[in-house]
């Protein structure tokens, strides 16, 4: 008789919210992921020239090809909140799998060691420690979510997927963040130049704040997320 594999839990893709921005106007987090390559300067720039702030999670090995930019970046600190996208962009899940074809850190020791390399080197490069961290894939084990807690970072899932992993085209991007609602993150790439989706993401935050909407970094945004990613957990 064949014995039963044991059940392990799927993987979680945690959601994430800020507080809605009531008579004020609504409020939007913006979030972009600076894996690897180059940067897309019609991103960051629209959100320099439009005083735009946002949330921009970078990995190490994006630091190393892109120091200028993380050097301007810098020198907004008022705009950018500069966060851990880990060390070489490996899925923060603690068993051996591949997530959209990536190879998973697949063990608890290499979960902490991606996160860890991220987080070190935002601290070399700008004297800053990290307070959350999204992983490749922004999919998780509840396990590997419970060992970066455990480091002292928070969660960051999202709302409202922006760019489709910088597959969408520039319309169905564009048609895509502008469709953001009060209290939503927005997650999105900076780092494919190459891609149309890039152009429709900086128009859709032009779109947005065209209709009124206001922009906050994740720290500012009182945050909450799903699946025990923050403190305010649901």
């Amino acid at each position: 008789m064949a014995m039963a594999r044991p059940h392990l839990p799927a993987l979680v893709e945690p959601t994430l919210h800020i507080a809605s921005g009531g008579e004020a106007g609504p409020l939007v987090a913006l979030t972009f992921d600076a894996c690897m390559g180059r940067t897309d300067m019609r991103i960051l720039n629209t959100l320099i020239d439009n005083r735009l702030p946002a949330t921009i999670f970078v990995t190490e090995r994006w630091i190393r090809s892109n120091r200028g930019v993380f050097e301007t970046m810098l020198k907004h600190s008022d705009l950018f909140e500069i966060e851990d996208h880990g060390a070489r962009h490996v899925p923060a899940v603690d068993r051996p799998i591949r997530v959209y074809g990536i190879k998973a850190a697949g063990s608890a020791e290499a979960v902490r060691t991606e996160v860890a390399g991220g987080a070190n080197a935002i601290l070399e490069a700008s004297g800053r420690h990290a307070g959350w961290f999204r992983g490749a894939t922004a999919k998780y084990t509840p396990s590997a979510i419970a060992e970066i807690r455990g480091m002292g970072l928070e969660v960051a899932g999202y709302s409202l997927n922006g760019d489709g992993g910088a597959t969408f085209s520039a319309h169905l991007a564009e048609k895509s963040v502008a469709a953001a609602k009060d209290g939503d993150v927005v997650i999105a790439h900076i780092n494919q130049p190459g891609r149309s989706s890039g152009g429709g993401v900086a128009k859709g935050i032009l779109d947005l704040k065209t209709k009124g909407y206001r922009f906050v970094k994740l720290a500012d945004g009182g945050a909450t997320g799903s699946d025990g990613t923050t403190g305010g957990a649901k």
